[in-house]
């Protein structure tokens, strides 16, 4: 960053994924989720790096992959990607049905010489996956609302039906019919096909809706990480700040997190939620606790 300083916007970020499961990732906005999302598909700005490794199950590390591999073989095709800002990634200039029968002819294999009418078929069956009206396929992106453009986002990204989809709040802006009727798309390319999900979101409702397993981040790190029956229902969340996000909910006790988060670049030695958190003590500010059987709390 600017200054010479470093920040960690991810740290430690370990888990699984089998095809046929959702994993929910969720958390306060700038705690890391989608530079998470960003570093699996090599999308991240130049003065990022990362360490680690990323693999699917074929073995290839996505983390180590160059730009013409993730290009060419990765991205749409092995991992599908519904991005958090739709409109900034669609052409001003070409309609959503340009969009949907170029995807289609890149990733399903449908060619123009293979006949239009099929080629076009193909593009309104994918639109109608993600619940976006035939209609509007003729209209270009300013000319939809941020509900609608989140549905050609989604319908994009289901095309290529890629063996693991990252779904970075692909509720945003739709009503709740259509965020249940897109969850449970989503749910269905997941579960029926074969396929995994990670799913990035605020909505804790669209979650427990869809999730096999939910993690949970803060300030860069999963801090729990547990299966969604569990978290959801008994005995609930064991980090004191995935319970505070539960009981901020309106049909639970609607009282909010209090505090607000620390800046990445400037995080304390210990604990990152200890000044929010009514439970710690001199070790939750002296010393960083390790996720240890899925938890992250000196006082789990």
């Amino acid at each position: 960053m600017g200054g010479g300083r470093y920040v960690e916007a991810v740290t430690d970020a370990t888990f699984t994924l089998a095809a046929g499961e959702c994993l929910a990732l969720v958390g306060e906005s700038g705690c890391g989720k989608s530079v998470l999302a960003s570093a699996l598909l090599g999308l991240l700005p130049a003065n990022a790096e990362t360490a680690g490794s990323a693999r699917l199950a074929d073995g290839l590390d996505v983390l180590a992959a160059d730009e013409r591999t993730l290009a060419r073989t990765v991205r749409g095709r092995r991992i599908g990607l519904v991005p958090q800002s739709p409109a900034a990634h669609l052409t001003p200039v070409r309609t959503i049905r340009s969009h949907l029968e170029e995807t289609v002819r890149e990733l399903a294999g449908r060619t123009r010489a293979r006949g239009g009418a099929e080629l076009r078929a193909a593009a309104r069956a994918a639109a109608e996956r993600a619940a976006f009206p035939a209609t509007h396929l003729d209209r270009y992106p300013h000319e939809l609302s941020g509900g609608l453009t989140q549905r050609a986002a989604t319908a994009l990204a289901l095309v290529g039906d890629a063996p693991l989809l990252l779904a970075d709040e692909p509720t945003t802006g739709l009503d709740r019919d259509l965020v249940h009727r897109t969850v449970d798309e989503l749910r269905a390319h997941t579960r029926e096909a074969g396929r995994a999900l990670l799913m990035i979101t605020h909505d804790l409702a669209a979650a427990e809706r869809i999730a096999d397993t939910v993690a949970v981040m803060y300030a860069g790190r999963i801090v729990e990480i547990t299966p969604a029956a569990a978290f959801f229902g008994a005995p609930g969340p064991r980090h004191p700040y995935a319970r505070g996000l539960l009981d901020a909910l309106p049909e639970r006790a609607f009282i909010p997190v209090p505090g607000a988060p620390p800046e990445l670049g400037a995080l304390p030695p210990g604990c990152a939620f200890a000044d929010r958190c009514a439970r710690a003590d001199a070790t939750c500010r002296a010393q960083q606790p390790p996720l240890s059987e899925g938890v992250a709390c000196h006082h789990a």
